[in-house]
C-alpha cells in the first residue's frame, strides 16, 4: 500500500501485479503437476491392460482429476496414448544413449546401444506400449516417425561415424538404419515374448554376425 492525497490508502499496482503474476505461476504449476500425473498413471495402466483396456475417465478418477479435465490436456484417450509413446520412445532413446557412452570405441559404441535397445524389451512399459500397441494405434508412419526422433536417431548418428571413420563400408546411411532398425525393433519384441534364460546373448550374438557383414575388413 502507499498514501494518496489526504495520507488515505491505495493499492500499490507493483504489489498487485506481483500477486497475480504469482497466482499465474501458481496454475500452471498445478496444470503441470495435473499433466504429469495422468501421463504417470495412463503409461502404468496402458503397459498394464494395453490400449484397448484404459478408460481416460478412469485414469482421471485415480489421480483426482475430472475427466473434463483429462480431455483438457490430451483431447482424447489416442492423445493421452500419443504423448504416453512419446514418453516412452524418448527414455528408451536416453537408454540406449548413456549405454552408447559408456563405451570410448566406436565400433563398442555401437554395439552397446544396440544390446541396450533389444534389452529394452524386457520393459513392460516398451514392450506392450511402443512395440505392440502403437504401430496400430497411431498408425505405421507416426510411429516410426516417433521411433526416428528417439532410438532410431542414435542408430543412424552412429552408422554415420562409422561410415567417416572407415569402419563400416561406404554406402548409404538411411536405408542401412532403416534396415536395422527394424530387424531389431522385430527381435525385441521377440525377446519380450521368450522366456529363454539366454535369448539375449543369443540375439546379441546373431546381431554380431549380422553387423559383421557391413564392417570393412581393415578395420
Amino acid at each position: 500500500m502507499r498514501n494518496g492525497k489526504g495520507g488515505a490508502a491505495v493499492p500499490d499496482e507493483a504489489a498487485g501485479d506481483r500477486a497475480e503474476q504469482r497466482e499465474a505461476g501458481n496454475r500452471a504449476e498445478q496444470r503441470e503437476a495435473t499433466r504429469r500425473a495422468l501421463l504417470a498413471e495412463g503409461r502404468r495402466r496402458f503397459a498394464e491392460d494395453g490400449y484397448h483396456g484404459v478408460v481416460l475417465a478412469e485414469v482421471a478418477r485415480a489421480v483426482g482429476v475430472t475427466k473434463g479435465a483429462a480431455y483438457h490436456h490430451f483431447d482424447s484417450k489416442a492423445g493421452l496414448f500419443r504423448a504416453v509413446v512419446a514418453e516412452v520412445q524418448g527414455d528408451l532413446g536416453d537408454r540406449v544413449a548413456a549405454a552408447a557412452d559408456e563405451e570410448t570405441d566406436p565400433w563398442e559404441r555401437l554395439r552397446a546401444g544396440c544390446r541396450a535397445f533389444l534389452a529394452a524389451g524386457e520393459d513392460p512399459a516398451v514392450r506392450r506400449i511402443v512395440l505392440v500397441d502403437a504401430p496400430t494405434v497411431l498408425g505405421w508412419e507416426e510411429w516410426r516417425a516417433l521411433d526416428e526422433e528417439s532410438s532410431a536417431r542414435h542408430l543412424t548418428e552412429a552408422l554415420e561415424s562409422l561410415v567417416e571413420a572407415g569402419v563400416v563400408t561406404a554406402q548409404p546411411v538411411e536405408p542401412l538404419a532403416r534396415l536395422l532398425s527394424g530387424a531389431m525393433n522385430e527381435a525385441a519384441l521377440w525377446l519380450a515374448r521368450s522366456d529363454e534364460p539366454e535369448a539375449l546373448e543369443r540375439t546379441v550374438d546373431a546381431l554380431d554376425g549380422l553387423l559383421s557383414g557391413i564392417r570393412c575388413e581393415q578395420a
